[in-house]
């Protein structure tokens, strides 16, 4: 028998604390209801599977990222909204590796719908704005700022900068001035 108080939200968020614990990876209905002291079976009245398990804890995470980015972009433009927009993404994957790696899971296009992940472009469109980026281009920038903040934690995270100097946040840094550089300067490509 499931413990009282045992719903999907308190689910999602232990399975949440225990994907920064032990990788997203090791995320399972299993490894929850040992957490919690019950049967498996007690669980999937919450939960159809593991995999419904990890998209909670993906939408918990974008959701999460939203709100801390909507937080830090109030009130800026320019480079100092890029920085803070990234500053946010790094310092969550810092401080919640397992949910930073959920919230890359590719969802299905009714659940991603539905997602604070439409925010997430919605804010970075925002910035762009300030660098008066036209479309296509805003796309094509969006996700470039995708790939290197991505890119650029993923590395960091797993280790990639271990052994050699300068520190990750110094090139950290250096990467947010070039990108800035870049959006001031975009390229444009004029239909002739």
């Amino acid at each position: 028998m499931a413990r009282a108080g045992l719903n999907r939200g308190r689910l999602i968020q232990a399975g949440a604390e225990l994907a920064d614990e032990v990788g997203f990876d090791q995320v399972t209905v299993s490894a929850l209801a040992r957490r919690f002291g019950v049967t498996v079976a007690s669980l999937y009245s919450h939960v159809r599977n593991s995999h419904d398990l990890r998209v909670g804890i993906a939408l918990l995470a974008l959701g999460e990222l939203a709100d801390e980015a909507a937080d830090a972009l109030a009130g800026r433009a320019g480079k100092e909204a890029l920085t803070a927009f990234a500053n946010v993404y790094r310092d969550y994957a810092h401080r919640h590796p397992g949910r930073w790696t959920a919230a890359q899971l590719r969802l299905d296009p009714e659940t991603a719908a539905g997602s604070a992940g439409f925010r997430h472009s919605a804010m970075m469109r925002a910035i762009l704005r300030g660098y008066h980026l036209p479309e296509p281009d805003q796309t094509h920038a969006v996700r470039l700022l995708g790939s290197v903040f991505q890119g650029f934690v993923g590395l960091e995270m797993g280790g990639g900068f271990d052994h050699s100097a300068p520190a990750p946040p110094e090139s950290w840094e250096r990467v947010l001035d070039a990108v800035d550089a870049l959006l001031r300067t975009w390229p444009t490509t004029d239909a002739t």
